[in-house]
C-alpha cells in the first residue's frame, strides 16, 4: 500500500475494560465476565513516511505514533470513510 503525507489512515486499537464505548466493535466478554476486550477504530493522519516501511501518524490531538507499514491493523481510509466518519478525521 501507497501511503503519502497528508493521507488519512484507519487503525485498530484493541482495548480491555469493563465498559467499553458506544464505539467498540468485536466485544468479547472475559471469562469471568469482570472485563471485556474489544476493537476501536482510530482514525489518524500519515505525517511521515519511511523508507524503511514504517510511518509517522498523528491523533487529532496531536499525539505521535510510528507504526509499521507490514501491520494489518490499519488501512488507508477511503471516500466513504471520510463521508461517513468526517467528523473524526481533522
Amino acid at each position: 500500500m501507497k501511503l503519502q503525507v497528508g493521507d488519512f489512515v484507519i487503525v485498530k486499537k484493541f482495548k480491555a475494560s469493563t465498559r467499553p464505548s458506544l464505539r467498540a466493535k468485536d466485544i468479547d466478554p472475559a471469562t469471568h465476565g469482570d472485563t471485556y476486550s474489544y476493537r476501536i477504530d482510530k482514525y489518524w493522519k500519515v505525517v511521515e513516511v519511511g523508507n524503511d516501511g514504517r510511518i509517522e501518524i498523528e491523533t487529532r490531538r496531536g499525539k505521535r505514533h510510528t507504526i509499521d507499514t507490514r501491520n494489518q491493523d490499519f488501512r488507508k481510509a477511503n471516500i466513504l470513510d471520510r463521508f461517513f466518519h468526517r467528523d473524526r478525521f481533522f
